[in-house]
């Protein structure tokens, strides 16, 4: 249903496939969710007591626009420390309301109508309509399960077009768990460089990297004087309500970024950025907990996916499978729809995702290893049914 009052941009954009499934599934009993991609854990402890004290001291007034210098002077160690990648916490980082602002506004400032900013597919839900809603023109790269889900230089190279402004990356990647390794991106950062463009890092999943260390994007050289770094604290440290994220980028980007910060947003949460402060100082020994549970899970998940007759890659990081359903004939939308009905397990389909997602779906295995047991059994179950 249109409305004269709305904007054409908000017109054409269509509203989240992940949302779709989870409402649904929502209204419905005796369900098993592999579809929302949040960890299944409480915040830790500690981290909740920071911002309770924070309270508590009557911390509770707007902070700096671009964060609690602090906290900024905090991520800057801690992405130097973990990454190799140094930024200067007064010109170069901004704390955001969730990762998903920090996207937003890397659009914004960067990204006039008309300009074309390659997507590498699958990807996020949010990429291609924050694109398209600045006047932005979303061109899709996909990959696919042959290689892994990885993109490759010559892939990039055929897609650039005089219009071409940036490419939006996201490795450990959602919602393939893919992985790249610092060779493959070099070879990527060889074609970007050449074309002059800017690149989108979104690494919210750095830290569940299963196999060897998180290659960092900026840390590449020649790739931090034009790369925006994405991340935050909702999946690393299970803080996903807390909405708050970072930004990172060279201070005349970082600038542009932080004019359009303070007008819509003028600063993330007080009490959130306290927590924060202790989940970078002390929040890593439960984080390491959580992501070697999830590594467990994963290796029972997809080997058990292959077990019942569903090809699927190994992720190497995140917490998504994206099994291929191509063999039942059945399209994503189809297949997730069927199996949400017949077996209660609530998936989201891969066509969402972009071009390159059909004919998979995306299963979170944020979840407990039982819920994670009787949902392959019930996927099984299903399987055989419609054979």
């Amino acid at each position: 249903m249109t409305n004269h009052y709305l904007s054409e941009a908000v017109e054409r954009i269509q509203p989240s496939g992940i949302r779709k499934f989870f409402d649904l599934a929502s209204s419905m009993d005796n369900i098993i969710s592999l579809g929302v991609g949040e960890p299944d854990y409480a915040t830790p402890w500690n981290i909740r007591e920071a911002s309770i004290a924070s309270l508590e001291r009557g911390m509770t007034s707007y902070t700096a626009n671009a964060g609690i210098l602090e906290l900024r002077e905090e991520i800057s160690r801690y992405l130097n420390r973990e990454f190799h990648t140094p930024y200067d916490p007064e010109n170069e980082v901004i704390v955001t309301a969730g990762a998903s602002e920090a996207i937003d506004l890397a659009m914004r400032s960067t990204v006039n109508p008309g300009d074309e900013v390659l997507v590498v597919e699958p990807s996020f839900v949010s990429y291609a309509p924050l694109v398209s809603l600045i006047g932005g023109v979303p061109v899709s790269v996909p990959t696919s399960i042959e290689n892994g889900f990885k993109v490759t230089a010559d892939q990039i190279a055929e897609r650039v077009t005089d219009r071409t402004r940036g490419i939006l990356l996201c490795f450990p990647n959602n919602p393939t768990g893919t992985v790249m390794t610092k060779e493959e991106l070099e070879q990527v950062a060889t074609v970007i460089e050449k074309h002059d463009l800017i690149v989108y890092s979104d690494e919210i999943y750095a830290e569940m990297t299963y196999d060897g260390r998180h290659v960092s994007v900026p840390a590449l050289k020649g790739m931090r004087e034009r790369t925006v770094l994405i991340s935050g604290f909702s999946k690393a440290f299970a803080m996903t309500g807390w909405r708050l994220g970072y930004v990172c980028a060279p201070a005349p980007i970082a600038a542009g970024m932080l004019k359009i910060h303070q007008y819509a947003m003028m600063c993330a949460s007080t009490m959130a950025q306290y927590g924060a402060l202790e989940a970078l100082r002390n929040g890593k020994d439960e984080m390491l907990e959580m992501v070697e549970s999830y590594r467990q899970r994963r290796n029972f998940f997809v080997s058990s996916l292959k077990d019942i007759g569903l090809d699927c890659h190994t992720p190497g990081g995140a917490f998504y499978a994206f099994p291929s359903i191509k063999s039942t004939g059945l399209s994503s939308e189809s297949f997730a729809e069927k199996l949400l009905f017949a077996e209660r397990i609530a998936v989201v389909p891969g066509n969402v995702f972009g071009e390159g997602g059909e004919g998979h779906i995306r299963c979170s295995y944020a979840t407990s290893l039982s819920q994670l047991e009787e949902a392959v059994d019930r996927i099984d179950s299903f399987l055989k049914e419609i054979k």
